[in-house]
C-alpha cells in the first residue's frame, strides 16, 4: 500500500511540476505547451517510459530511499519568448518550485495537525511521503545538469562566453546524468534529510 501510494504521489507530483513549466510559458508569451494539450494533469499526457517507468523501478529494486522520476517534458519555444535567455531559465525554475511549494504546503498542514493532534501515524506516514518525494524532485531538477531544469537556470546565469561549454554540456547531459542517478544521488540524501527535518512529522527519517 505504501509503495503504490508512493508510485501515485511520485506521478501526480512530476505531471504538477511539468504543467508549471508550460503554465509559466504561457503567461510568459510562449502557448506552444497549451496548444499541444499539455496544461493539463491528465497522466497519459505526460507519461514517460524512461523517467515514469524504467527510472522509478531501478530505484525501487536497488532500495533506494527515496522515488523520484520525471514525466515527458513540457514543450516551449524559445522564439515565442520576449526574453529568450532570461524566460527559459525562469519556465525551468518552474518546475522544482512547484515541488518545494508542494512539500511547503504540506508540511504546513503536518505541523498544523500535531499542534491540534488531528492525526494517527500512519497519516503522518502518507503526508511525510508526499513532502518527501517533492523535496527530492525539487533538489534533483535544479542539478545544473542536462536536461534538469537546474541546466536552464545555469544557462541564464552563464555569461554568453560559455557557450561552446553549454553545447559540451548538452551534449553529454543525459550520460552524466544517468552516472549521477546510480553514484551520486546518495550525496543528496543529507540535504533532503535536512530539509525534510523543518518540514515534515520525522516519521520517515
Amino acid at each position: 500500500m505504501i509503495l503504490v501510494f508512493q508510485l501515485i504521489v511520485l506521478l501526480f507530483s512530476v505531471i504538477i511540476h511539468e504543467v508549471s513549466h508550460g503554465a509559466v510559458a504561457y503567461k510568459l508569451g510562449d502557448s506552444t505547451a497549451k496548444d499541444a494539450g499539455r496544461l493539463t494533469l491528465n497522466p497519459i499526457k505526460h507519461l514517460d517510459f524512461f523517467g515514469s517507468f524504467l527510472l522509478p523501478l531501478a530505484l525501487f529494486l536497488i532500495k533506494s530511499p527515496v522515488l523520484f522520476g520525471w514525466a515527458k517534458p513540457v514543450p516551449f519555444n524559445p522564439l515565442y519568448l520576449r526574453n529568450p535567455r532570461r524566460d527559459s531559465g525562469l519556465i525551468g525554475l518552474a518546475g522544482p518550485a512547484s515541488n518545494f511549494s508542494l512539500a511547503i504546503v504540506f508540511g504546513l498542514l503536518a505541523k498544523l495537525l500535531m499542534i491540534f493532534g488531528l492525526a494517527s501515524a500512519s497519516l503522518f506516514i502518507f503526508i511525510d511521503i508526499i513532502i518527501l518525494i517533492n523535496i527530492a524532485l525539487g533538489i534533483f531538477n535544479l542539478l545544473p545538469i542536462p536536461p534538469l531544469d537546474g541546466s536552464k537556470v545555469l544557462f541564464m546565469v552563464l555569461p554568453r562566453s560559455t557557450e561552446n561549454f553549454q553545447i559540451m554540456l548538452e551534449r553529454y547531459g543525459f550520460f552524466i546524468l544517468l552516472f549521477f542517478i546510480f553514484f551520486g544521488f546518495q550525496f543528496l540524501i543529507p540535504l533532503i534529510g535536512f530539509i525534510y527535518r523543518f518540514l515534515g512529522s520525522g516519521m520517515l527519517m
